[in-house]
């Protein structure tokens, strides 16, 4: 035991010697952060850290030894580059270039006069959420694809426009992901609508007359146990209440849509089953968007997207401004880059406030380090 205590007596004093040197290597680093600003260089010198790394490397005595250094170095270059944007962005004063404005009770501002645009028809899961989020009186119209939505805010012939972008129990709808990474608008709220699903027939018609189900692909999915024992052909389009609609106006009593309860009362429909997805506390999360940067001055939360080169490491660093500047990170998601095969954009959700210091740090760090990197919005997250 003797022998044991004074061998980890002497690891305390080779760590208080670690620590010693770690401290002025940081206070080295401070003064390298100064010198880039004032020539105007980037933090971030990939050639320079894989040098500096093979050169330490080469210093240790044994093959698991470098492989040590290698993690122990790369682990202190991050936090180096870490002080270095935390120090370069506190000097570079507003990081965004979002707007801040007061909102009512948590919403974005509007009036009897805000044009909203929505997906879908009347009855639509869309609809249900933009009569959320904005009640009634506002000057909404639909249009039938989430393209559309995203043009006519572009266009400005809306102020806003209302897109569904995860469900609870099918995950992220991947084309909107897609048209946020890749178009020109911002994320200004979101609306969370609980999604309650039923079968829905013309005025006459009974379950023992159906042969034919439409509904939205996500709509068939998340009824799988509902249909899992029917004998119907199951027919995709591109709206719950596009299908509730085709019921409708088709009068055929064969025929059945999976949609709102919502949508039986705007068409006429008789409800055949209620309830019929598979999971009772499904519900469908919903972007509020606008084409300025804007943001609610209570916001608590960001996403952002960005592209990575393909080697090894790039996204752990990246991850490390979260923690860095304990920051929460709630999602992580990836899609493929059109035209660039096994290279993906990465889409987080992160705790935060653009008008945070600390957001400011982690965001200038992670725009330094990526490629494409946008803030698609910091908006109230809504529970649900």
């Amino acid at each position: 035991m003797d022998e044991l205590l004074q061998l980890r007596n002497e690891i305390d004093e080779i760590d208080k010697e670690i620590v010693a040197l770690f401290e002025k290597r940081m206070a080295v680093s401070e003064d390298v952060a100064a010198y880039k600003q004032r020539i105007g260089k980037a933090v971030l010198d990939p050639e320079r850290e894989a040098e500096k790394i093979k050169k330490v490397c080469a210093l240790a005595h044994s093959e698991f030894n470098a492989q040590g250094v290698h993690a122990l170095f790369n682990q202190l270059m991050t936090i180096s580059r870490m002080r270095q944007y935390m120090l370069l962005s506190g000097r570079t004063g507003e990081y965004s270039g979002f707007t801040p404005v007061e909102g009512t009770n948590g919403r974005m501002p509007f009036d009897a006069s805000t044009k909203v645009v929505y997906c879908g028809v009347e009855g639509a899961y869309g609809h249900q959420a933009m009569l959320g989020y904005f009640g009634s009186d506002v000057d909404a119209f639909c249009v039938p694809t989430f393209k559309e939505c995203m043009d006519a805010v572009e266009r400005g012939d809306a102020r806003y426009g209302v897109l569904p972008i995860e469900n609870s129990s099918t995950g992220i709808i991947t084309d909107v992901y897609d048209l946020m990474g890749s178009r020109g608008n911002y994320i200004v709220g979101e609306y969370v609508v609980k999604v309650s699903h039923a079968l829905l027939g013309c005025p006459s018609a009974t379950l023992e007359d159906i042969r034919t189900v439409y509904s939205h692909p996500q709509g068939l999915l998340q009824c799988r146990r509902f249909l899992a024992d029917k004998s119907w052909q199951e027919i995709s389009l591109s709206n719950t209440a596009i299908a509730a609609r085709k019921v409708k106006d088709d009068q055929d009593k064969t025929q059945a849509a999976i949609a709102s309860e919502s949508a039986a009362r705007f068409h006429g429909l008789k409800v055949l089953a209620s309830g019929i997805n598979d999971l009772h506390n499904n519900s469908t999360r919903f972007i509020i968007i606008r084409s300025k940067r804007e943001y609610l001055k209570e916001a608590n939360q960001i996403s952002i997207c960005f592209e990575l080169p393909h080697a090894s490491g790039t996204l752990y660093n990246i991850l490390s401004h979260f923690i860095f500047n304990g920051l929460n990170m709630n999602r992580i998601e990836s899609r493929p880059i059109p035209g660039k095969k096994w290279q993906y954009r990465f889409f987080i959700d992160f705790d935060g406030c653009l008008a945070s210091r600390a957001v400011r740090n982690a965001l200038t760090g992670i725009e330094s380090e990526t490629e494409h990197f946008r803030i698609l919005g910091n908006y109230i997250h809504a529970e649900g």
